[in-house]
Order: structure tokens, then sequence, then C-alpha cells
């Protein structure tokens, strides 16, 4: 599914139009990011959690020249599912 296919989900289940549907949307997915933007966390009830994580620099390896190279630290999103959604997908 893409943004447009939830946009067309959304605004089928609710009523809205699909204009107003994607504003709910664009609107959903920025105050997450948002959200993890200042570090923070966003539970979603029967969904899961969006959090951060940080990633520690470490050792790698250049593929093509097998040199090795430092990899910076960095931090990432990550999901951790609700139980009611692995649930819904085990049944």
């Amino acid at each position: 599914m893409n943004q447009q296919e939830l946009v067309s989900q959304v605004a089928d289940a609710t009523g809205l139009t699909k204009a107003a549907a994607d504003k709910v949307v664009e609107a959903t997915l920025a105050a997450i990011a948002k959200t993890l933007g200042a570090g923070g966390e966003a539970r979603i009830h029967g969904f899961g959690t969006f959090y951060v994580a940080d990633r520690e620099a470490r050792q790698g390896r250049n593929p093509r020249s097998g040199e090795a190279i430092t990899i910076a630290a960095s931090r990432a999103a990550k999901f951790q599912p609700a139980q009611a959604l692995k649930d819904a997908l085990n049944d």
C-alpha cells in the first residue's frame, strides 16, 4: 500500500473527501515524524510504537576495495508492533 492508497481507504472509511483525508494522513505522519525528531516515541493503541534507536559508530568494510572504514553513529526510526497487530497478522 502506498500513501495514495492509504488516503483512499481513509476517505472511504470516514466519508471524507480524498483531499480532506490526504490532509489527515499528512498531518498524522508529520506529527509522528516531529515526535521522533525530538527523540520521543509515538504510541498508537492497538497498532504499535514508533521510536528512535541510537546506533553507535562501528567498523565496516568497503565492498569494492575491502578497505576498513568507520561507519558514523546515527539515529534510526524503529517500529514495535502491538500485540493486537501481531494477533491480527497471525489469525
